[in-house]
């Protein structure tokens, strides 16, 4: 369980060590030998959707069909996973939660270390069993896989606090470590992903109230930067990459430039046999193999608004359900830890709005988090059906 739940994590696929999947080879044992004794596969629907909007983008639209059974892997053994072993015990699937979350932790925790000991890139490597290819960053190979990690933990400690009623000053302190992992961190997109979803649950869970919280959350935080954080300006930062950062490869004039491609092929370059390559002779960024880091946007630009919206409708739609009905009994204990992934959700959501990373490409955190919110949707719908009658 450990295992899959690292590889998962981590976005370890195929390694030096593992000559096949490892999501395959840790989670068939666990569906083969601990499966729940019900059969049912209760995600046909998603199933066929993520089939066929994988398909059309990797395949239609990249050509890629590695990535494309690489994506299909990583969705259909995370669906096995809650599926059959954690089914309807809810004992298995707190502890998944758990553990995952726990793992990400242990990433943000490493990617501060890696910041003041950049020796520990050898420890990540034996961790992640291959090469990794940027630092400073925690458990993952790049800055940007780090940031999804990130994305995901930073509001699902915070808001995690508030949920369960924990002393205030354990809330100042878990607000304080995510500003200091996402300061170390260098994604501008998770910062901007984390106050937003903090925000957005402050303002619905206290209401007026939540202008107290987010003013001490500013108060806090300038205090932090001022007498702590700005003492490391020599390190590595989310403030120091801003000041080097080419201006050419702001994330506004990328996305300015792709909704021109996407204004000059309406209906998707897949119904006009193009590809990324075709297209991008307007700038000379995209040129570079650059493209406009914003997942959603890509795939609309492939697949046109009208079959992507439709697929990426179908795909949320459930998700969104769930999460409606949760907010709108946010204060029941019951609902703490549902709400608590559904906020991890709409952060790791908004930061895939400046990534290449999304639910499609089966990024770790994404995935897990999808299905985690859909499982707990079904077990608590079984369980007020198995009240009622």
């Amino acid at each position: 369980m450990v295992l899959y739940l690292y590889a998962l994590a981590f976005g370890v696929f195929m390694t030096e060590t593992f000559r096949l999947p490892a999501p395959i080879i840790f989670s068939i044992p666990l569906i083969i030998l601990f499966k729940e004794k019900k059969n049912i596969f209760l995600y046909k629907k998603e199933l066929w959707v993520f089939t066929i909007a994988i398909f059309c983008y990797y395949i239609l639209g990249l050509e890629n069909f590695k990535t494309f059974a690489a994506n299909m892997i990583g969705v259909i053994m995370c669906m096995l996973y809650f599926n059959y072993f954690v089914g309807s015990n809810t004992t298995r699937f707190n502890f998944s939660v758990l553990i995952f979350f726990m793992l990400l932790g242990i990433s943000a925790v490493v990617g501060v270390i890696n910041n003041f000991y950049p020796e520990t890139k050898s420890l990540r490597e034996f961790i992640l069993d291959e090469p990794v290819l940027q630092s400073p960053a925690g458990l993952s190979t790049t800055q940007f896989t780090f940031g999804y990690q990130l994305a995901a933990f930073a509001p699902f400690a915070l808001i995690y606090t508030f949920l369960y009623s924990r002393p205030f000053y354990i809330k100042l302190l878990a607000f304080a470590a995510c500003l200091v992992f996402i300061y170390f961190g260098m994604q501008r997109s998770v910062f901007i992903a984390f106050l937003g979803s903090v925000a957005i649950f402050m303002v619905i869970f206290y209401r007026l109230k939540a202008v107290i919280f987010i003013g001490i959350g500013i108060l806090v935080g300038t205090l932090l930067f001022n007498y702590v954080l700005k003492n490391y300006s020599e390190n590595d930062n989310i403030i120091t990459k801003n000041i080097n950062n080419d201006p050419e490869f702001d994330r506004t004039l990328l996305t300015a430039e792709n909704l021109k491609i996407l204004a000059d092929h309406p209906l998707g370059l897949v119904f006009y046999g193009k590809s990324w390559a075709d297209v991008i002779y307007r700038n000379r960024v995209f040129v570079s193999g650059v493209t406009s880091h914003n997942a959603y946007l890509m795939f609309l630009t492939y697949l046109g608004p009208f079959l992507g919206l439709l697929l990426l409708i179908i795909i949320y739609t459930s998700i969104f359900r769930i999460g409606f009905n949760a907010l709108k009994e946010i204060r029941h204990k019951e609902n703490a830890l549902l709400v608590c992934l559904c906020f991890a959700f709409l952060s790791i959501s908004i930061n895939a709005l400046s990534h290449n990373a999304s639910l499609l490409s089966a990024d770790g955190p994404t995935v897990f988090l999808y299905f985690s919110i859909l499982h707990l949707g079904i077990l608590r719908s079984e369980r007020t059906m198995n009240q009622v009658f």
